[in-house]
């Protein structure tokens, strides 16, 4: 990893090239994606079917498409009970965490009559993408589905891509029996988001699509979204590290590399005030990931988006953090929470040395579903209003109304819309 000082023109060029890494579209994937999506809305099933033996290798059916009862069982038959225990603890956590960010319906009664209020309600379908095959997360199917069912989302659909074999990892169906899914179809890729989006024979149209996937399925959610709602376009992930002269090298060194093993495009990032603990971390690095099985991934994402940025003080650290908007925010510093409300730009904020990130990506109950490459200056992680949507109600009585009747065909006159006042007078002639 590079140590580079703050205020230097080197520090500077390492700022802008991090802004550089998600905004590359390749335009070749998103054409197949465009043909990928018009199959799908104009041959279903059949699109789908095509598409699945194209690129998983797979023959499938309308009837074979749905995973069954059976399968789910298998399933669990297939995986260890230390799993089912801590995936159980993790879904426990998550429900309690996102139970708090609950919103109830309101109303509100004024004077002569008039009551204004908001309904609150859950979306009626959603649907959750799940990366399969080697990028496999259980923990997202937890982080997705969840806040769904606490929202009150009528039916949760998850797709998820069919390994060569015609089956779905066993670990993936387990946590959605965990979190509740209500059911799940062997589909990846664009093609999968264009079922969700457009509906099939089989496949039901939902209102919201959540969840990450590689370009592919990245590309077709920013495409079909108008047809219906989606989460966030996910970029790269990333990691900074917020630290003192008293931090621990081993503890940073490993939450570096934590982030770094998702992609070679994964930054992670060390700002501290001291130099001596900057060394200490670069020989931590390499020592541990020696012993890591994706250290080849983990060494081009640091030589690539990795660095050490030393500055003069804290503040000037989280001036530098506020600016880069970071998905993981970690505080290893004396005292974080004297700091944490000078966080204004963070995805998730993890304060001390004993809440590292992977703590929030499995555990804690917070969602690891966060904004990425900057986003967390306007967007936040997934949460229950997510998969809600509100309705304002008006109860006016006539005394109410026709003491400002006359206000109301004033402004629609002003702005030329006679049948807009025409409204009004007709209830008043």
């Amino acid at each position: 990893m590079n140590i580079i000082k703050a205020k230097t023109a080197e520090g500077k060029e390492y700022m802008e090239g991090l802004k550089s890494r998600a905004n590359t579209v390749q335009q070749d994937v998103i054409k197949v994606v465009e043909e990928i999506l018009a199959d799908v809305k104009n041959l279903g099933d059949q699109a789908l079917i095509k598409y699945t033996k194209k690129f998983d290798g797979v023959e499938l059916t309308s009837e074979s498409m749905k995973v069954t009862l059976e399968e789910i069982i298998e399933a669990r038959s297939l995986v260890d009970e230390e799993f089912m225990e801590a995936i159980k603890l993790a879904a426990e956590n998550i429900y309690e965490y996102h139970e708090k960010q609950k919103k109830n319906s309101w109303m509100h009664t004024k004077e002569d009559g008039v009551i204004l209020g908001q309904t609150v309600r859950g979306l009626e379908k959603v649907g959750i993408y799940v990366p399969g095959g080697t990028a496999a997360y259980p923990s997202s199917v937890l982080m997705n589905a969840i806040p769904a069912k606490v929202a009150g989302v009528e039916r949760i659909v998850m797709v998820t891509p069919v390994s060569k074999d015609g089956s779905i990892n066993p670990f993936i169906l387990a946590a959605a029996e965990v979190a509740g899914v209500d059911e799940i179809y062997k589909l990846g890729g664009a093609q999968a988001i264009g079922a969700l989006a457009f509906g099939t024979e089989t496949v039901p149209k939902v209102d919201k699509v959540v969840g990450p996937g590689n370009m592919y399925v990245a590309m077709a959610k920013r495409s079909v979204y108008g047809y219906l709602d989606i989460d966030m376009i996910a970029g790269p992930s990333e990691i900074l590290v917020i630290a003192d002269e008293n931090a621990n090298e081993k503890y940073i060194a490993a939450d570096l590399m934590s982030q770094a093993e998702h992609d070679v495009l994964s930054s992670s990032i060390l700002v501290t005030t001291s130099e001596e603990l900057a060394l200490k971390v670069v020989k931590e690095v390499e020592r541990q990931v020696k012993e890591l099985s994706r250290k080849d991934i983990i060494k081009k994402s640091l030589e690539n988006y990795g660095a050490i940025i030393l500055v003069d003080n804290i503040n000037e650290a989280i001036t530098i953090a506020n600016k880069i908007a970071p998905e993981h925010l970690e505080l290893l510093i004396k005292d974080p929470f004297a700091k944490l409300g000078e966080i204004k730009n963070a995805g998730s904020i993890f304060l001390g040395e004993y809440a590292p990130e992977p703590l929030g990506d499995y555990m804690a109950g917070t969602n690891h579903v966060l904004p990425t490459s900057g986003t967390a200056r306007f967007f936040s992680p997934l949460s229950v209003d997510d998969f809600i949507k509100k309705s304002s109600f008006i109860y006016y009585s006539q005394t109410s109304l026709s003491k400002v009747s006359k206000k109301i065909i004033k402004l629609a006159e002003t702005e030329g819309l006679t049948a807009h006042a025409n409204s009004i007078k007709v209830r008043f002639e």
